[in-house]
């Protein structure tokens, strides 16, 4: 198998959620997972973005989308998406945990607050 810098496809996420969220009480629409440490982070199009601030602060390059059915990769530095490997599981959030999530914290008028992108 080839390495790609950025991607241990062994790292195992520790939960399913944004624990960046989770932490201030916050909420999320889509997830990322960091494909070198497999940090689970909100997207860009969520109100604190999450994955970009942990690539920001790690260096760590790639993420791949942690959306049941979704298995493309992102590139921070190269902006740009591709397919890579077959990380460790879970590799995508339960089909019963919403999104956006969680539930009880998304408000009303969420599509006014994220970015369209």
């Amino acid at each position: 198998m080839t390495e790609i810098e950025g991607i241990d496809p062994r790292a195992t996420p520790v939960g399913t959620i944004c624990l960046d969220c989770e932490a201030v009480k916050g909420w999320w629409l889509h997830l990322r997972r960091c494909a070198q440490c497999a940090h689970i982070g909100c997207c860009d199009s969520s109100p604190a973005k999450h994955a970009s601030a942990h690539f920001a602060e790690t260096g760590h390059p790639v993420v791949q989308s942690f959306e049941p059915d979704e298995t493309w990769f992102w590139n921070y530095r190269d902006r740009k998406r591709f397919f890579g490997p077959k990380l460790a599981e879970p590799r995508s959030r339960p089909l019963h945990q919403p999104s956006p999530g969680p539930a009880d914290r998304v408000p009303d008028n969420w599509r006014d607050l994220t970015d369209p992108h």
